[in-house]
């Protein structure tokens, strides 16, 4: 008689958020450049009974925590590894803004190579389109 497989660390996750009855959970990627973007999809998202998690910190702003360019840059590889986790909790990914840069093209590629859904605030920017 055949076993069924254990589930590996995704398909637990997925069973423990069914489990838990999750609502959706969307990440937000893309350039903090659209940081009021982003708020703004926050709201309509969460509005739509979503969990929403995007990024915490606009290194673009002038700041305390990455005002030392040594601290700065390790606080991004801090915050790129964050975001990646981000990805792979959420359900889907959405990307806000009218520009898609390196990292939030790493970002795209990284969800889709994980099979999440991406959607774009501007379809037309999509790098696979």
């Amino acid at each position: 008689m055949p076993y069924p497989s254990p589930l590996g660390p995704e398909g637990q996750l997925a069973s423990a958020k069914e489990q838990l009855s999750l609502p959706h959970i969307v990440v937000i990627c893309g350039s903090t450049r659209f940081m009021a973007e982003m708020n703004e999809a926050d709201l309509r998202e969460t509005a739509a009974g979503r969990i929403v998690v995007k990024p915490g910190c606009d290194m673009k702003s002038p700041h305390a925590l990455w005002s030392d360019p040594v601290e700065a840059e390790a606080l991004k590889a801090r915050l790129d590894e964050l975001h990646r986790a981000k990805i792979r909790l959420a359900d889907e990914a959405l990307v806000v803004g009218d520009y898609i840069g390196d990292s939030t093209r790493a970002e795209i590629a990284y969800a889709r190579s994980l099979g999440k859904p991406v959607r774009f605030t501007h379809p037309e920017v999509d790098p696979d389109a």
